[in-house]
C-alpha cells in the first residue's frame, strides 16, 4: 500500500525523480526542508513570468492581482490552523524570525527581572537563543524542562517547574532531531493554570499534524513555509488578538505605518503592524498553493502514510547490528535519528551520498539535546509524502555497505 500511494504522490515532486552520483535519489532530509510540488513551482514561476508586481496601494491590474493572491494566502492559513481572525496571521521570514519577533516585541516589553521562561531540553537553537538574548538584558531566568531517555518530556517535572514566577513557556510541537510529538495541548493548559503564556514552535508539526490554534488555546504559534512544500523565505506567526495588539512593532518601515511625521509616527493595524517593508510576495503566494495541495491530500492521510513509513523504516534500521536510534517516544513522527557503532555520522553521510542518499548529520541545531544523549552528532533520516519503501531499502543497503567498510 505504501509504495502505490507514495509513488503516486512522488510524481508531483520533480526534484525527487533524478539521478545523483549515478543512483536514484533517495531524499531523506525532509525535516530540513521539503521538496516542492510542481503546482507550487508553477505558481511561483507564473508570478515572476507574467504577474510581477509589488502589493498593496498599486492601482493597476498587476498589483491588484498580486495583492489579491497574497492576501488570499492569509485567509488560507487562517482557515488551515483555525485562527479566529485573519488579522492574527503575521507573515515573517520563517519560524526563527517569528520567535525573535515575540522575544523582542512581547518578552522584552512585558517580562521583568525575576520572571522565568521555560524551554524544553529538545529545543532547536532558534527557540533558545532569542529568549537568552532577552533574558540577559532583562534579568529573566531560563529553566529547562527535562526529558527521558526515550526523548519524551517528563510532565511531572514540567509541572514542578510551573511556579508563579513563570511568565512564558516555549516548546517545540514536534522535535526536529527526534520526531517526538509533545503533548502540547496538555502543556498549554498547565501553563495557563499559572497564568503563563505559551509559544508553540510548530515548524516540524505543520506538514504532519492538523493544527487547531483554538483547540490548543495557544498564545503564539509559528511555522515555516519551506517545511510544508512552500518556498523558502516565508513563515507565519499566529498570536492571540489581545497580545498582538498590545505588542509594539518589531521593525519599522513601509506598510507598517499609519501616519509618519518627523515628530511622531502612528502604526498600522494588524496584521500589517508587524510586516515592515516589501514581503516575499512570490513565496507567500507559493505558500497558499502549498496549503491547497496539503488540503487536497488531507493531513490525516499524510499522517497515516508517514506513520507507516516510520514503522517500516524503524524496523528495517533496527535490524542492523550496532545501529542505535535516538528518540523512541511513544508518540513520534517520521524522523529517525541514529548512530552506527563508532562510525562518525559525517563519514556515514559522505559514503551513502555516493549511493544517491541524502540524509542530515550533525547536531541538528540541538546541541543541548546532543549533550543529553552524550553524542556530538547523529545521522537523521526524515520522511515525507514523496518518500517510499524503496528509499528506505536504499538507505538500509547503503548502511550495510558502510558497516562492512569499517569492519
Amino acid at each position: 500500500m505504501i509504495n502505490i500511494e507514495h509513488n503516486i504522490l512522488r510524481k508531483d515532486f520533480p526534484c525527487a525523480d533524478q539521478i545523483i552520483n549515478g543512483k536514484r535519489l533517495a531524499y531523506l532530509d525532509s525535516a530540513a526542508t521539503t521538496l516542492k510540488p510542481q503546482c507550487v513551482i508553477d505558481e511561483v514561476k507564473k508570478h515572476y513570468t507574467n504577474e510581477t508586481s509589488n502589493i498593496h496601494r498599486g492601482l493597476y491590474w498587476l498589483s491588484e492581482n498580486a495583492t489579491s493572491k497574497f492576501e488570499a494566502t492569509r485567509d488560507k492559513i487562517s482557515n488551515f490552523i483555525n485562527s479566529p481572525d485573519r488579522s492574527q496571521i503575521i507573515f515573517t521570514k520563517g519560524t526563527t524570525e517569528s520567535v525573535n519577533l515575540v522575544a523582542q516585541s512581547y518578552a522584552r516589553h512585558f517580562l521583568n527581572k525575576g520572571d522565568t521562561i521555560l524551554l524544553s531540553q529538545m529545543e532547536h537553537h532558534s527557540n533558545i537563543v532569542p529568549w537568552q538574548l532577552v533574558a540577559e538584558e532583562k534579568g529573566i531566568t531560563i529553566k529547562v524542562i527535562p526529558i527521558n531517555e526515550k526523548g519524551e518530556i517528563i510532565l511531572e517535572e514540567y509541572q514542578k517547574l510551573l511556579t508563579s514566577d513563570v511568565k512564558l513557556v516555549s516548546v517545540v510541537y514536534i522535535s526536529n532531531a527526534l520526531g517526538t510529538i509533545n503533548p502540547i495541548k496538555e502543556m498549554i493548559k498547565l501553563a495557563h493554570d499559572v497564568n503563563a503564556k505559551f509559544f508553540v514552535d510548530a515548524a516540524q508539526a505543520v506538514s504532519h499534524l492538523k493544527i487547531d490554534v483554538q483547540d490548543l488555546d495557544a498564545d503564539f504559534l509559528a511555522f515555516s513555509g519551506h517545511k510544508m512544500f512552500a518556498p523558502t523565505g516565508v513563515g507565519v506567526l499566529y498570536g492571540k488578538l489581545e497580545l498582538l495588539n498590545s505588542m509594539p512593532p518589531y521593525q519599522g518601515g513601509g506598510d507598517m505605518i499609519d501616519v509618519v511625521t518627523f515628530e511622531k509616527t502612528t502604526f498600522n493595524n494588524l496584521p500589517h503592524k508587524f510586516e515592515a517593508g516589501t514581503p516575499p510576495i512570490s513565496a507567500v503566494i507559493g505558500l497558499g498553493i502549498a496549503v491547497d495541495y496539503i488540503n487536497t491530500i488531507g493531513l490525516d492521510k499524510i499522517h497515516s502514510f508517514e506513520t507507516d513509513l516510520l514503522n517500516y523504516g524503524t524496523n528495517k534500521l533496527k535490524s542492523i547490528d550496532g545501529l542505535r536510534i535516538y528518540g523512541e517516544a511513544k508518540l513520534k513522527t517520521s524522523v529517525i535519528s541514529f548512530s552506527l557503532g563508532d562510525i562518525h555520522p559525517h563519514d556515514i553521510a559522505s559514503l551513502i551520498d555516493k549511493e544517491g542518499i541524502a540524509i542530515r548529520t550533525g547536531h541538528h541545531c540541538t546541541q543541548p539535546l546532543m549533550k543529553f544523549f552524550k553524542v556530538p552528532a547523529t545521522c537523521r533520516a526524515s520522511f515525507s509524502i514523496y518518500t517510499n519503501q524503496e528509499d528506505i531499502d536504499q538507505l538500509y543497503k547503503a548502511l550495510i555497505k558502510v558497516k562492512k567498510i569499517f569492519e
